[in-house]
């Protein structure tokens, strides 16, 4: 957002606030062919142009060569139809999380900003006040959305009993896959039958690594995760609960066996050269995925995603699961947009968020680009990816209502029917609804987090011999505080089971 003196900025303000009781007196016209509702449209439709004002937009994924260029032609839609423009930053997958914590506290201007269980911690940051209160927000320039949405994203993303952020209308269930590029995969006549476990991946790893010698066999980055039968309390902090054994006993996933196991093969897995060299500093794999130079990976998945993937990639993308379909706190708040609790623009930012999750020509705009340019459509509602596509390649689920964007080459016209078979048959973690308050483990957290930074990357990337390092990881973490946040987490999810019995 640009800086402006204070006497402008308070004559802006009035303004704002005159033209938003001017349009929530007035009475909106029908909804148009593009699929924009009544609400959608906003209360500050067709703004002059001395009222519009620059929304700034944090979000995560790697910088898009052709960002500043799409949000121009999304700036001269979003001012027309609710009198705003769109400032987009993206910060990288790895760097995300930092980047926002420093961002956020030193007061950085910024009025909407991607926020998740996994990436800036929405839960916790909602906490310290970092996202601005829209439970009235949602009632006036929100409704639109509140329509549109499952009641359970919104109930299940509350954080004592207020909403400071709005999910993405997608899947509920997390549910991990291997991803093979196919082509590979078919060259060497390999097969995904029997592929489940960490350990089965080994004999396609060798078979890739013994010929393709310029092939990244596993590809992973710095935030790697093995899949593991445990619910994090916070997202890669060590602190657990057993999604098999009922006891809701919280553990240090560090001293747990399957851990250990899957820490072995992964650094046996590094030291045969399966694993990039870098993969514990690497920060996202968007070069390799476009260059094709990769065998393996794993990823979240949704229906119909391999389509998806193979439209982004320029070719075909395979996947086969790779663990449970499960339905976690983290993967109901798994993509969200907050407001900043900085913004001078709160009503104007929701009339944004409102107008995203409701009308398809900005969605998929934001999503996809310039039609024409970075692709075409096929359909009504279908699309393909022309050449330039590589120029501006977003994450589709981090951007708001997936629901809303258009159907890739290979996709059923049922594909949203299937997004909702999906979220049904996910099973239910014993944790839903349950969120650690860390206010009085504070110090010690931020001590964990500077131990996790030292030992975690290295460890789960394999970089490093758990023989040797797990131990002092262990002990580091101990020595941070780990077992007295250990045990204030276990006090509240024993008071909140007796409270919501199952």
């Amino acid at each position: 957002m640009m800086k402006q003196n204070k006497s402008w900025m308070l004559l802006l303000g009035v303004l704002l606030s005159f033209s938003l009781l001017l349009g929530a007196c007035s009475t909106n016209g029908g909804a148009k062919e593009t699929g924009e509702t009544a609400e959608s449209s906003g209360s500050g439709g067709n703004a002059g142009k001395d009222e519009t004002v620059e929304l700034s937009w944090y979000t995560i994924g790697t910088p898009q060569k052709d960002v500043n260029r799409v949000m121009e032609e999304v700036s001269k839609y979003t001012a027309e139809k609710i009198g705003v423009t769109i400032k987009m930053t993206q910060i990288d997958w790895g760097d995300y999380t930092q980047k926002m914590q420093i961002a956020t506290s030193s007061g950085t201007p910024m009025d909407i900003m991607f926020t998740s269980s996994w990436a800036f911690d929405y839960v916790q940051n909602a906490r310290k006040g970092a996202f601005y209160e829209i439970d009235d927000l949602l009632k006036e320039q929100g409704k639109g959305i509140v329509e549109t949405l499952d009641p359970a994203f919104l109930e299940g993303s509350k954080v004592d009993g207020h909403n400071y952020g709005i999910p993405a209308k997608k899947e509920l269930p997390a549910l991990e896959v291997w991803r093979f590029n196919k082509t590979l995969l078919d060259k060497y006549n390999l097969s995904m039958d029997g592929i489940y476990t960490l350990e089965s991946i080994e004999p396609l790893l060798k078979t890739i690594k013994d010929s393709e010698p310029d092939i990244t066999p596993f590809a992973i980055t710095k935030d790697y995760m093995p899949v593991l039968p445990y619910d994090y309390l916070i997202s890669n902090l060590p602190m657990v609960v057993s999604l098999d054994k009922g006891d809701y006993k919280v553990v240090n996933v560090l001293e747990t066996p399957e851990l250990k196991a899957a820490l072995d093969t992964m650094h046996s897995y590094y030291k045969k050269g399966y694993v990039s060299p870098e993969a514990a500093t690497t920060n996202g794999l968007d070069d390799t995925q476009k260059s094709g130079k990769w065998f393996l990976d794993r990823a979240a998945t949704t229906p119909f995603a391999d389509n998806l993937w193979s439209a982004s990639y320029g070719y075909p993308v395979v996947s086969t699961p790779a663990s449970e379909s499960m339905i976690f706190n983290w993967s109901v708040m798994g993509s969200m947009q907050a407001i900043s609790a900085n913004s001078e623009h709160p009503e104007k930012a929701m009339e944004f968020l409102n107008l995203l999750n409701t009308d398809p020509v900005l969605r998929n705009m934001i999503d996809s680009g310039i039609e024409n340019v970075h692709y075409k459509k096929t359909a009504d509602n279908a699309m393909e990816n022309l050449d330039e596509s590589k120029n501006y390649d977003m994450p589709t689920f981090s951007l708001g209502n997936v629901t809303l964007t258009y159907l890739n080459t290979g996709d059923p016209e049922n594909k949203w029917d299937e997004y909702k078979v999906f979220n049904e048959a996910g099973k239910v973690a014993p944790t839903l609804g349950f969120n650690f308050d860390s206010t009085s483990v504070t110090t010690e957290l931020a001590s964990i987090q500077n131990v996790k930074g030292e030992f975690w990357s290295a460890l789960m990337t394999g970089t490093v011999d758990p023989n040797e390092y797990l131990p002092k990881a262990i002990e580091k973490f101990k020595a941070a505080g780990l077992d007295k946040v250990i045990a204030e987490a276990q006090t509240q999810l024993d008071a909140w089971k007796a409270a919501n019995p199952k």
